[in-house]
C-alpha cells in the first residue's frame, strides 16, 4: 500500500514537473522544474529496485547536466522577445512533430496491447544473482566482460569533447583586450614581474 501511494505521488510529480518545464516562460524556472523531475524519477527508480539508475539520475543529471544548463542559462543574455517570435514562427512545425510522436506512441501502445511485443525477456547472457546488489552486478559486468568497450566509449567521448572545443575556439583579434601571450608569460623573469617601491611619507606612489 505504501509503495503504491509512493509510486502515484512520485509519478504525478514527475508529470507535473515535466509539464512545467515546457510551460514556464523563464528558462531558469524551466531548469529548476527539470531538476525536480529528475529527483522524482530517481525516487521511482528506487521503488523498482534500480538504485544504480537512481544514483545516476541524481549525480549525473542533477549534479552535472541540469546544473550546467542552469549556469549557462543564467550567464547568457537571453532576448525573450526573440524567443517568443521564434516560437510563433515555428509553432506549426512543432505541432506537426507532436502529432507524429503522438501517432507513434499510439501505435506502440496498440502493438503492445495486441501481444506482439515481449518486453523484459532475458537472453540469459547476464544471469542475476540474489546475493549481489545491482551496483555490484553492473560494475562486474562493465569492468570485467565489457572493459574494452567501456574504455573505447570513454576515448570516443574524450575525442568528441576535444573536437567541440577545437570547433568552437576563435582566435582573438590583434590588440584585443585580455589577449594572452603564453611565450611572453613563460619567459618573464622575477625582476620584471615585481618592482619594489619605497615611497616617502606624504609623497604618494608613482604609477
Amino acid at each position: 500500500m505504501i509503495q503504491t501511494l509512493a509510486f502515484y505521488l512520485l509519478a504525478g510529480l514527475v508529470i507535473a514537473s515535466a509539464v512545467m518545464v515546457i510551460l514556464s516562460r523563464n528558462p531558469v524556472h524551466s531548469v529548476l522544474w527539470l531538476i525536480l523531475a529528475f529527483f522524482n524519477a530517481a525516487g521511482l527508480m528506487v521503488l523498482v529496485g534500480a538504485e544504480f539508475i537512481a544514483m545516476l539520475l541524481v549525480i549525473v543529471y542533477v549534479g552535472a547536466v541540469a546544473v550546467l544548463f542552469l549556469f549557462v542559462v543564467m550567464m547568457l543574455d537571453i532576448d525573450f522577445a526573440a524567443m517568443r517570435a521564434g516560437f510563433v514562427k515555428n509553432f506549426p512545425l512543432g505541432i506537426a512533430v507532436a502529432l507524429i510522436l503522438l501517432a507513434e506512441l499510439g501505435l506502440g501502445i496498440g502493438a503492445y496491447g495486441a501481444g506482439g511485443l515481449e518486453l523484459g525477456a532475458s537472453d540469459e547472457m547476464a544471469p542475476v544473482r540474489d546475493d549481489v546488489s545491482n551496483i555490484a552486478s553492473i560494475g562486474a559486468l562493465l569492468y570485467d566482460d565489457y572493459i574494452i568497450l567501456f574504455e573505447v566509449a570513454g576515448i570516443i567521448l574524450l575525442v568528441a569533447m576535444i573536437g567541440a572545443i577545437v570547433l568552437t575556439h576563435r582566435e582573438p583579434k590583434p590588440g584585443a583586450r585580455g589577449r594572452q601571450d603564453i611565450g611572453k608569460q613563460i619567459s618573464r623573469r622575477p625582476e620584471e614581474a615585481t618592482v619594489l617601491k619605497n615611497p616617502e611619507y606624504g609623497k604618494g606612489v608613482e604609477l
